[in-house]
């Protein structure tokens, strides 16, 4: 079974987000380990480490990934915003590489002035000095689906299996599929056929196998719009049947199925009881 959590806060302390987690009932949660609207971040201490292990090891979240910065743009065609994003992203790397975090979410990020295949040209760059820069990392890096703002790389899979063939398909590139980008950015899950094709789709481009975390949200925004506005399960334009859908394919067991949802509302609670009940527990 997909493994149910959401983004959790880790304010007061990295270790205290396991607490949040496990108040809501999550098997897995998201969380970012330094702010992602700062480039200053210090690395984590030692006491950190392990307080976050101990109150890891007391917890029932059996999974946790990292969200990088908001910032990074690792396919920055300007020299300066490229080598602060490689050096943020490493910094991030060796994070998680300290708190036994496996997996890190990351935008692939803007072309900005250059041209698409510039951008994802910087990107498997980027990822491939990172890779080669910490072998003895076990933590991944998951590109994640976008909406299709402006000059966004990430909203056509296309883009995805460009990166993947300059990368030889590394075992430490992976994706994160997010319901709401994919939806704004074009793409159909509405109905069961629709989630199929889909599915399929992710299969012909990166293969579902590499496919390690979902974001789950519906959308504000019309399937196309390229209108990055989430809306908890079922108040959107998506509807529940793609979530009861995602929670029983067994192509994405033991996957993190990570909410990012609105708080207000019906909130965590609410989403999560519905993706609970469609799983069968």
């Amino acid at each position: 079974m997909a493994r149910i959590g959401t983004h959790v806060s880790v304010a007061g302390g990295l270790d205290k987000a396991f607490a949040r987690a496990d108040a809501l009932g999550c098997e897995s949660m998201q969380i970012f380990t330094r702010s992602q609207r700062q480039w200053q971040s210090k690395p984590v201490s030692l006491q950190e480490a392990e307080d976050f292990y101990r109150a890891w090891q007391r917890s029932s979240v059996e999974t946790v990934v990292s969200h990088a910065s908001y910032l990074i743009n690792i396919g920055s065609s300007d020299a300066e915003m490229l080598a602060k994003s490689r050096r943020a992203l490493r910094e991030e790397a060796e994070r998680c590489h300290q708190l036994g975090i496996t997996d890190i979410v990351l935008h692939p990020g803007f072309a900005k002035e250059a041209t698409a295949d510039e951008a994802i040209e910087n990107i498997a760059a980027s990822l491939r000095q990172l890779f080669e820069d910490t072998p003895d990392f076990r933590a991944r890096v998951l590109l994640e689906t976008m909406a299709g703002q402006g000059t966004v790389i990430g909203a056509d899979f296309a883009h995805f299996s460009q990166i993947g063939e300059l990368l030889d398909w590394h075992p430490r590139l992976a994706f994160c599929v997010d319901t709401c980008h994919v939806f704004a950015a074009g793409y159909d899950l509405r109905s069961a056929e629709a989630y199929e094709r889909f599915i399929s789709l992710i299969d012909r481009h990166v293969g579902t196998d590499n496919v390690l975390c979902w974001h789950l949200n519906d959308s504000k925004a019309a399937r196309g719009s390229r209108l990055d506005r989430h809306a908890h399960l079922g108040e959107g334009e998506i509807g529940l049947h793609p979530f009861a859908l995602l929670m029983n394919d067994v192509r994405f067991e033991n996957i993190p199925t990570i909410l990012e949802t609105p708080k207000e509302g019906v909130g965590d609670e609410g989403n999560l009881s519905f993706l609970r009940k469609v799983r069968g527990g």
